[in-house]
């Protein structure tokens, strides 16, 4: 029996109205799924209208205006929804979720869901447990060492995968799957270990991975605190808590 990633993958993209997870809003999304590597790909796209402008940073990022979403963009309550049942469709399947980056998809999209009244990630995934593979993280922990940055971008060209139409949400979505697939390759540990094995490690790896890039921001006389939690920051109320079942207060704006 080969390994996971001569299998099924699923992966997930998103495009923006900018980086900030607790304010920004989804643009676009899309979700990929491939059944094994060079095989045929499902794509499905989303586009919403955020109900905010873009700022020209973004639209000059992803190249979708306010004109676009208005004209074809549905309603971002309506696309969260069917982009979080999507994802626990493939969970529910046993297919793994790539995800680069998983912290700020992951999270833009509980904060969009709750910004909307449809309850958190968790709640519309209704009990299917996401099994997400970043191959940021990934590549991070098994090449620890190697100098130079790690966009999706970076990490394409130093694994030779072709990345075309970057910035696009689909294309970004193949191109990180296929990115998994070839960290997995060049990187045998990576194969001996299941989904699930490699989804609780992660979080241990990126969470170290965070504690040292705080270090580094304090050698380097600009200190700036780096959030250990993966795949997904817990939501927080306005008083600085965690947002839990039963909570009165509201979510941080």
């Amino acid at each position: 029996m080969g390994s996971w990633y001569h299998g099924p993958l699923a992966s997930f993209d998103t495009e923006t109205t900018g980086v900030d997870v607790e304010r920004d809003r989804i643009v676009s999304a899309a979700l990929v799924v491939q059944p094994a590597p060079g095989g045929a790909v499902s794509v499905r796209t989303w586009l919403a209208d955020p109900g905010v402008p873009i700022p020209e940073p973004a639209r000059a990022v992803h190249g979708i205006s306010d004109e676009q979403v208005r004209a074809h963009g549905r309603p971002p309550r309506a696309v969260a929804v069917e982009v979080a049942r999507a994802l626990a469709e493939q969970s529910r399947a046993g297919v793994p979720l790539v995800v680069m980056n998983a912290p700020y998809d992951l999270t833009l999209l509980d904060r969009e869901l709750r910004r909307h009244g449809a309850g958190s990630l968790a709640e519309v995934l209704d009990g299917a447990e996401l099994l997400v593979l970043d191959p940021r993280v990934l590549d991070k922990q098994f090449d620890r060492y190697r100098k130079g940055r790690r966009t999706l971008t970076d990490l394409c060209a130093h694994y030779g995968v072709e990345l075309v139409g970057a910035h696009d949400a689909a294309a970004d979505a193949l191109a990180s799957m296929e990115l998994v697939r070839a960290v997995a390759a060049r990187h045998e540990r990576l194969g001996a270990l299941s989904p699930a094995e490699l989804h609780l490690r992660q979080a241990v790896w990126h969470a170290a991975q965070a504690r040292g890039l705080e270090r580094w921001f304090e050698r380097s006389g600009a200190p700036e605190r780096v959030d250990t939690a993966w795949p997904m920051r817990p939501a927080r109320c306005r008083c600085g808590e965690r947002l839990e079942p039963g909570h009165a207060c509201e979510l941080a704006a």
